[in-house]
C-alpha cells in the first residue's frame, strides 16, 4: 500500500503517538526534558483525560502490555477493574431488570484507568508525580481549545444532562448549551482534584516511588474514593428509562487494585503475540490466528482478496463467539482448551465458502456453552426465523418490534462478505480492466445496475445484501477453499458489464 491520508514520520530523537495533538505535545516535551518512555506515557495519558474527556477519563480502564529493554518478555498492566461486589443478578432482578443498563451508575465497574498509569509510573518512570502530572493540571485549569468531537457527543446527550444529570449540566451545558468547538474550555474541579492528589502523596512520602503509592491510596482509599460512594449512593436516570442509585461504593476501590500479570501468549510463524487474559478481549486474536493456520498455509492468502476477506472475518466471528460464551474472570478458564490446535482445527472445519449469519460458540473439552439471555431470546424470536417488520411497524408476520437489545443483525440470505449500499458506491475493486466493472445483485434478483465513476468496479446492492453473479472466469475468483473439500462452488455469480 503506498497510499495514505497521513505522512509517514521518521527520526533519530524518540516519537508520540495519541488521539489529541495537545497529549502528544505533552508527552514529547517529557522525552525532550530527559523522561523515559513511561513517564511520556503517563503524562500524555494524564492530559488525555483532559482534553478528550468523551473519548477516556479517570473513570475508565487500562488494559495495557509493557516489555522494556531490560526486559523483553511482555507483561500485561491489568487496569480494568470488575464489577462491584452489589452487582449481582439477584440485585438487578429486584430492580426488575433482565439487562443491566448501558449508561448510568449501575453500569459503572471500579474505575482502574488512574490507579494503572500510576503503577505504570511507579515501576517503569522516572518522574515524579507532580513534574509527570503538571500538563494536565495546567490544561484543566487554565484551559485548552476544545476538540470539536465534545460538543458533538454533549449535544446528543443534552436533555438528559438538564432534566436528569445536574452535575454534568453544570459543567458541560453552560447557559443550557453546549461550549462551543475550539472554545477555550477549563474543568477546574478537576485541575483540584489532581493538585490535591499530588499535595497529599507529597506530604505522605519523600521518595519518588512512595509518592506515586501514596498517590495510589489515596485515589482508592481517600477524599476520591469517599466522593465516588457518596455519588453512587443517589439516584439518577439511565438508559432503563428509570432512576436508579449505583453499587459502586468506596470498600470496591479500597479492595481493588492494578496489578502486573504474564501475557497470553502464542508462536505464530516465527512471531509471539502477546494479549491480555480472558478478562478482556485479547485472546481474540490468538483465535482467529490459530484458526487460519488451521485452514491453509496463511502465507498464500491474499488479504485484500475477497476469498482473504472472507477466511479473515469467518474466522473472527467465531473466535468473538468464543468470547461471548467463555471470556471473563473466571477461575475455571477454557482458555487453553480455546488456544489449543485442536480445537482451531475443529473451529475452521466451520467455515464454507458462504458468510455464516449465526453466532457458533465451541465446546472445549466438551463443555456446553453459555450465551448471554438476550440472544438466547433472540434466536427464539420471529427475527431469528427471517421475518420482518414492514414501514411504520406494520407487518403480516409479527405486531410488535423486538427490545432493542433483542434487535441483532440478520441477513435474510446467506452471502459473501460484499458490503451493503449505504450512500453511493461503497468501495471499489480493481480488476486490472477499467473497461469491465463489478455489479453485486441480490440473489435471484436482476435489479443490480452498474454505477459509472471510478475505474475498476462499484459494489453496489439494491434493498438488501448482496452476493457476487459471474459470467468471466478471468475476472475473480467464484469458489473459495473449502476446508476439507478441496475446491467447494458456491451460489454466487460474478457478472460483468462493458461501460
Amino acid at each position: 500500500m503506498t497510499f495514505t491520508t497521513r505522512p509517514t514520520l521518521r527520526g533519530t530523537f524518540g516519537m508520540v503517538a495519541s488521539t489529541h495533538w495537545l497529549a502528544s505535545q505533552s508527552a514529547m516535551s517529557v522525552l525532550e526534558r530527559g523522561g523515559n518512555a513511561f513517564d511520556a506515557a503517563v503524562c500524555g495519558a494524564f492530559v488525555l483525560h483532559v482534553v478528550e474527556p468523551h473519548l477516556n477519563g479517570p473513570g475508565g480502564e487500562v488494559p495495557a502490555i509493557v516489555a522494556t529493554a531490560d526486559d523483553h518478555i511482555p507483561k500485561v498492566l491489568c487496569g480494568q477493574g470488575p464489577a462491584p461486589a452489589g452487582a449481582t443478578i439477584a440485585h438487578f432482578r429486584d430492580l426488575g431488570l433482565d439487562l443491566i443498563p448501558g449508561s448510568g451508575l449501575l453500569a459503572a465497574t471500579i474505575p482502574g484507568a488512574v490507579d494503572a498509569w500510576l503503577l505504570l509510573l511507579r515501576d517503569h518512570g522516572t518522574w515524579r508525580l507532580r513534574d509527570v502530572l503538571e500538563p494536565a493540571i495546567g490544561y484543566a485549569r487554565a484551559g485548552h481549545p476544545l476538540a470539536a468531537g465534545v460538543p458533538r457527543a454533549i449535544s446528543q446527550v443534552q436533555q438528559l444532562f438538564l432534566e436528569h444529570w445536574p452535575t454534568s449540566a453544570a459543567l458541560w451545558l453552560p447557559n443550557g448549551e453546549p461550549p462551543k468547538p475550539h472554545a477555550l474550555f477549563a474543568n477546574p474541579t478537576y485541575a483540584d482534584t489532581l493538585e490535591r492528589l499530588v499535595t497529599e502523596a507529597e506530604a505522605a512520602e519523600s521518595g519518588r516511588e512512595a509518592q506515586i503509592e501514596a498517590a495510589r491510596n489515596v485515589w482508592r482509599q481517600g477524599f476520591v474514593a469517599e466522593a465516588i460512594d457518596a455519588f453512587c449512593r443517589k439516584a439518577f436516570r439511565d438508559s432503563s428509562g428509570r432512576d436508579h442509585s449505583g453499587v459502586l461504593t468506596g470498600h470496591d476501590l479500597a479492595t481493588w487494585s492494578a496489578n502486573w500479570e504474564l501475557a497470553t501468549t502464542m508462536e505464530w510463524h516465527g512471531l509471539t503475540i502477546a494479549k491480555t487474559g480472558p478478562w478482556g478481549q485479547g485472546p481474540v486474536l490468538l483465535q482467529a490466528l490459530a484458526i487460519l493456520d488451521a485452514l491453509g498455509d496463511v502465507t498464500d492468502l491474499d488479504l485484500t482478496s475477497e476469498r482473504g476477506v472472507h477466511f479473515v472475518t469467518e474466522a473472527v466471528k467465531l473466535a468473538m463467539a468464543d468470547r461471548d460464551a467463555w471470556y471473563g474472570d473466571v477461575l475455571d478458564s477454557a482458555l487453553p482448551a480455546l488456544l489449543s490446535r485442536t480445537y482451531a482445527s475443529r473451529r475452521a472445519s466451520l467455515i464454507g465458502a458462504l458468510a455464516s449469519d449465526e453466532l457458533r460458540p465451541g465446546s472445549p473439552q466438551g463443555r456446553a456453552p453459555k450465551l448471554p439471555q438476550a440472544y438466547e431470546r433472540y434466536r427464539a424470536s420471529s427475527w431469528s426465523r427471517g421475518e420482518r417488520i414492514g414501514p411504520a411497524g406494520r407487518s403480516g408476520d409479527t405486531d410488535r418490534r423486538p427490545r432493542r437489545a433483542d434487535r441483532l443483525p440478520q441477513r435474510s440470505r446467506e452471502r459473501r462478505h460484499v458490503p451493503h449500499r449505504r450512500r453511493g458506491p461503497v468501495g471499489q475493486h480493481d480488476l486490472g480492466d477499467t473497461e469491465w466493472r463489478l455489479a453485486a445483485e441480490l440473489a435471484d434478483d436482476s435489479r443490480a445496475r452498474l454505477l459509472s465513476g471510478h475505474p475498476g468496479a462499484d459494489v453496489l446492492a439494491r434493498g438488501g445484501p448482496a452476493v457476487l453473479a459471474r459470467t468471466r472466469p478471468t475476472a475473480a475468483d467464484d469458489s473459495l477453499p473449502h476446508p476439507g473439500d478441496g475446491r467447494g462452488t458456491t451460489r454466487a455469480r460474478l457478472r460483468l458489464a462493458r461501460r
